[in-house]
């Protein structure tokens, strides 16, 4: 008898023991969770899928997501030990999603502007890219903006290199994209384009075409980063730390020269 009254005993204390440990809500967060991700332990990344070569599928558009983007977000979230699942987005719903908290960052080459830094936080930046003028190999008549003076470039009538070139002297022939400009670059219709040095060196990396140089460079560069909600301060401070890490063990520049043959991570 009192055997079985020490054994039901000993029951009945394990059980308190566990709703003590159940009904308080601390037990140990899981993977992630101190970061108020919008799924435990996983990573919800919003990107396009159509931005080669940041973020695009391989073959004809249906296979496996990749590009320079999506590899480094997948090595921050091993560094912290999080899954990770992309949601591919448009860019003109893509901070609405953010702001409705359907994802818990956004990585699809952010340039960080006054404007944006008002409204969302960023990580550090992990591409640097300048502004180029990008003329025919054998031209050496431009090696400046100043130069540019009374000279043809090709640009969008809605781009900020519009802008630029404009601001620069230059009379601007109106193209649809990168496309159309380096075409007629290239055909001596125009004597040059600005673009920013990414694209350049994406279209010489995936071409092979050495027809074309980067004849000068602007003085400031763009910084693209991940962007988040305001309220994902820990989130940017962990992943700051993971870049940090992925760019001192020499991660971050051999996807940059896999993307693009050079460094633009600083």
């Amino acid at each position: 008898m009192s055997r079985r009254v020490t054994a039901a005993s000993v029951l009945a204390i394990a059980a308190l023991a566990l709703a003590g440990c159940t009904s308080t809500g601390e037990t140990a967060p899981e993977g992630g969770d101190e970061y108020g991700l919008v799924t435990p332990g996983t990573l919800t990344v919003a990107t396009e899928g159509t931005y080669r070569p940041f973020s695009f599928h391989e073959g004809d558009g249906t296979g496996a997501l990749v590009g320079y983007d999506v590899e480094i977000i997948e090595a921050v979230a091993e560094q912290l030990d999080l899954e990770v699942r992309f949601e591919e987005t448009q860019w003109d719903a893509i901070f609405a999603g953010l702001d409705a908290g359907r994802f818990d960052l956004i990585a699809n080459q952010v340039t960080i502007n006054d404007e944006r830094e008002a409204n969302y936080l960023f990580s550090e930046p992990y591409t640097v890219s300048p502004g180029v003028i990008v003329v025919n190999a054998d031209d050496d008549s431009i090696s400046s903006f100043d130069d540019l003076d009374g000279k043809t470039t090709a640009q969008s009538l809605t781009s900020n290199w519009n802008e630029l070139a404009v601001s620069s002297g230059a009379k601007v022939e109106n193209v649809d994209g990168w496309a159309q400009a380096i075409s007629l670059l290239k055909q001596g219709r125009v004597d040059a384009t600005i673009n920013d040095k990414l694209t350049f060196l994406d279209y010489v990396q995936t071409e092979g075409d050495t027809s074309v140089k980067i004849a000068a460079e602007t003085d400031e560069a763009g910084l693209s980063a991940c962007a988040f909600t305001q309220d994902k301060q820990a989130l940017v401070d962990a992943i700051d730390g993971a870049l940090d890490e992925l760019r001192a063990d020499g991660t971050l520049a051999e996807l940059s020269d896999k993307y693009f043959g050079a460094d633009v991570t600083e």
